[in-house]
């Protein structure tokens, strides 16, 4: 399946390159396009910033890592963060962002494709510091205990960073290449290679305490909880791991290569397949639960959530171009809507909107989680476009970072009509 991801990431180049054309040529085409000149931050806007009449400004929580949560569940409950918003500032890597950054504190840590890490201040967008770290990289960065941990496709490796600075604290070299956004537990920092094997590295020092094959490469991100880590391989299979030692807890059989991180919600462990099912496996057996099939490819990774107005449910984009929300307990579907283009990166549901992006048009899309109602839009957003800290979305474009702020009036696809630096 290594030609079969080779390829499709070729595709994936393509189409988001022609988007980001297609963008550039949109513009001034209606008063709702994002679009920004590159290399400037706009609008500065105070942490005390907030909509008129929403009073004191709200504490931020913080989206520390890959999913926000060390199962993955990509959920953050606001009553706060909805459209429609205000572009607060933007921020341009000057390189793709295949993975959105993580947000602790004022302070939101990303990567770009090249390899370059960043900070920068939520409350305008500047940076704090920038450090070139490795020359290829598509996973997201994890914070824990002051430090960033961060796994590389070329060199393969996981390496920590000082958060203040971006200094090199270590760095583990690994038999392959990583794209396994860490999970940071405790005091242990675990990751999968596509080497077929899951490591288990010691948080302080980056010295190995144990690793495990599975059944083929891992592209995914390991999900944790209650003591076991979740992780999918290139084999075709989910595989539960004890965080103490690495021993096998149980193994799971999809029917095809697992690329997208899996989300621990509900008693299961849910995962889709790039032959295009969607699975839940009991989280302490293994055993199937339910499945269902999508007509393309699942690279997202699921969203897990029980907002106020539905039952538990999970949410992820397919190849074939939609999105859909299932009953988390039996995999019935609760509506699918379609995006303008295949769903490559993994949504994220902060408060009742669930957000994901598109690879052919490069836009972003928010559904209404009760029903599917589309109630935001965004022409930039590919990947893994959304993030939020309680208080601002945090867009992640083609390679721009937006900041959006909550706001009042007159709106059209989510956006504030006649807001500064949104084009039209």
């Amino acid at each position: 399946m290594a030609d079969l991801f080779t390829t499709l990431w070729t595709k994936h180049r393509l189409a988001t390159t022609a988007g980001t054309l297609g963008l550039i040529a949109a513009v001034g085409v209606g008063g709702w396009l994002l679009l920004r000149s590159p290399g400037h931050s706009s609008e500065p806007t105070s942490s005390t910033a907030t909509a008129p009449g929403s009073g004191p400004v709200p504490p931020t929580t913080d989206w520390p890592t890959y999913g926000r949560d060390a199962a993955r569940t990509r959920y953050l409950p606001s009553d706060r963060v909805r459209p429609p918003y205000k572009l607060a500032w933007s921020y341009d890597a000057g390189h793709l962002m295949e993975y959105s950054p993580v947000v602790v504190g004022d302070t939101l840590y990303g990567i770009d494709n090249n390899g370059e890490a960043f900070a920068l201040n939520t409350r305008n967008g500047k940076p704090r510091w920038r450090r070139e770290v490795a020359t290829l990289n598509a996973s997201a960065p994890s914070y824990g205990d002051g430090r960033l941990y961060i796994s590389n496709l070329e060199p393969g490796q996981v390496q920590a960073l000082k958060a203040s600075n971006g200094k090199v604290l270590w760095r583990h070299p690994l038999p392959g290449r990583t794209e396994s956004t860490p999970l940071a537990v405790g005091h242990t920092v675990i990751a999968g290679c596509e080497c077929g094997s899951v490591y288990a590295l010691n948080a302080r020092t980056g010295k190995e305490l144990w690793s495990a094959a599975v059944g083929g490469a891992v592209k995914a991100s390991p999900a944790y909880h209650r003591g076991v880590v979740f992780v999918g391989d290139y084999g075709g299979g989910m595989t539960a791991l004890r965080a103490s030692n690495g021993q096998v807890k149980w193994q799971a059989g999809a029917g095809a290569s697992i690329y997208g991180t899996a989300a621990v919600a509900f008693g299961r462990v849910f995962a889709g397949d790039l032959g295009g099912g969607f699975h839940a496996w009991d989280e302490n057996t293994g055993s199937s639960d339910w499945s269902t099939s999508t007509g393309g490819y699942l690279y997202s990774a699921a969203t897990a959530a029980k907002t106020h107005d539905t039952p538990p449910s999970v949410y992820f984009g397919s190849y074939d171009g939609t999105v859909y929300a299932l009953d988390a307990r039996t995999g019935s579907r609760r509506w699918s809507q379609y995006a303008a283009g295949p769903v490559s990166g993994a949504g994220s549901m902060i408060g009742d909107v669930f957000y994901a992006g598109d690879l052919k048009t490069t836009q972003t899309f928010g559904f209404r989680a009760a029903d599917g109602k589309p109630v935001f839009q965004s022409r930039d957003g590919a990947y893994n476009p959304v993030i939020s800290d309680g208080r601002r979305l945090y867009l992640t474009g083609y390679r721009v970072i937006y900041s959006l702020r909550p706001a009042h009036g007159r709106s059209v696809h989510g956006f504030v009509r006649k807001s500064r630096n949104l084009a039209g």
